[in-house]
């Protein structure tokens, strides 16, 4: 079996990270989340691997090379063109536009593939999903998830009989008109077969245009219901939400980075903590080179990069600070991603930093006193640092 993960795409949703990162490169223990990924590949023994990619290419190429530390074989795809003067520009041609003209290119996809998106954390267990696919007769299969109701606008939805074949398939629709709550996770498994059927040269989408045709063509397609985890990266809240899984624990085989000094406390190399009136709730990572100073009240799960520096009675609240942040004296932050020169909260509303004035920042003592009035200081928190 080989691979192909979906990484053109520009992330918007995931914006401000995506201003500077391509969405498979938005970072989970400071990992890519394609990392994990191809690790997960290279556990079935999936050693071939082609990624598309545009906007932003050359991150992920930077980054995974021709996949030698994984153990793998990575090849890349690019959707784009190169102006006369040597600027590259990006021009994605849709996920199924993509694999057309790898398999046009080259013909890499000779043998049963499995697509994957390059922006969610899986541990589906490939051999039986494969199994299930042979068992069928299926030429395409998508692993399908439920959710809620109120949440399939969000997601392509997989209308299927009795026995999972596929009889309709309806991208992002609103609820009054959905016809099921099983969704598509954006993991597929194709025989060669089925790109013959995407036209050339066009942009074409795997749910919004190759799904709906195979259908109409009464391909043999269905859809595999497996418990399994899946956590989406679609959205800043997305992100948000997963870090938070992952921080504390909740995501298997995903183990905090450095080293543990105290229970819940992981920190990396050369870090510094004044620990003098310093209260750290876990479970709080500190990246190496991070300074925290005098006073600081870091309260879990929270994520610090590298280099950061927490000034004196700063107080960082179930936050993911990328590398480099400073958090001001008194300034507090609470449950806040912040990325360069933005910040978001857990909702998705981002601001830069010009469009804050002094006013807008909470003083931190204030915050502490109120969460202590509130009675909120002793929830949900497994560890309390405090040395003097």
């Amino acid at each position: 079996m080989k691979a192909m993960i979906l990484a053109a795409g520009k992330g918007t949703r995931v914006r401000p990270l995506t201003y500077d990162l391509p969405k498979p490169m938005i970072p989970l223990l400071g990992k890519p989340v394609m990392a994990y990924l191809i690790e997960h590949l290279a556990k079935y023994g999936v050693t071939d691997i082609m990624v598309n990619v545009s906007y932003l290419h050359e991150k992920i190429e930077e980054y995974f090379g021709e996949g030698d530390q994984f153990g793998v074989q990575i090849g890349y795809s690019f959707e784009g063109y190169t102006k006369d003067d040597g600027e590259v520009v990006p021009m994605p041609i849709g996920s199924a536009g993509g694999m057309k003209k790898i398999q046009e290119f080259g013909g890499f996809f000779d043998q049963t593939t499995i697509v994957l998106c390059g922006d969610a954390l899986i541990d589906l267990d490939l051999k039986s999903a494969l199994f299930e696919h042979k068992r069928k007769g299926a030429l395409a299969s998508v692993v399908t998830r439920e959710v809620p109701w109120d949440k399939v606008s969000s997601y392509g939805v997989v209308v299927a009989d009795a026995d999972g074949r596929i009889t309709e398939f309806q991208e992002k629709p609103d609820q009054a008109v959905a016809k099921s709550n099983f969704i598509s996770t954006g993991i597929y498994i194709f025989e060669p077969q089925v790109l013959d059927l995407i036209p050339s040269g066009v942009t074409f989408d795997i749910g919004a245009d190759l799904f709906p045709l195979l259908v109409e063509r009464g391909v043999p397609f269905y859809a595999q219901r497996r418990p399994f985890n899946w956590l989406d990266i679609g959205s800043v809240s997305d992100y948000w939400d997963v870090l938070q899984n992952v921080l504390m624990g909740e995501v298997a085989h995903m183990d905090m980075p450095g080293i543990r000094i105290e229970e819940g406390l992981w920190v990396g190399l050369n870090t510094s903590i004044d620990w003098e009136g310093t209260v750290i709730e876990g479970p709080v990572y500190i990246g190496s080179g991070c300074r925290i100073e005098a006073g600081a009240h870091i309260i879990g799960p929270t994520w610090i990069g590298h280099g950061s520096h927490i000034c004196k009675d700063a107080e960082v609240v179930r936050s993911v600070l990328f590398e480099y942040t400073r958090v001001l004296s008194e300034v507090s932050l609470f449950e806040t991603i912040v990325f360069k020169n933005y910040s978001v909260d857990r909702h998705g509303e981002m601001k830069h930093v010009s469009e804050y004035s002094s006013e807008e920042w909470v003083n931190a003592r204030d915050r502490r006193n109120k969460r202590r009035n509130d009675g909120a200081d002793e929830s949900n928190h497994n560890y309390t640092k405090e040395r003097s």
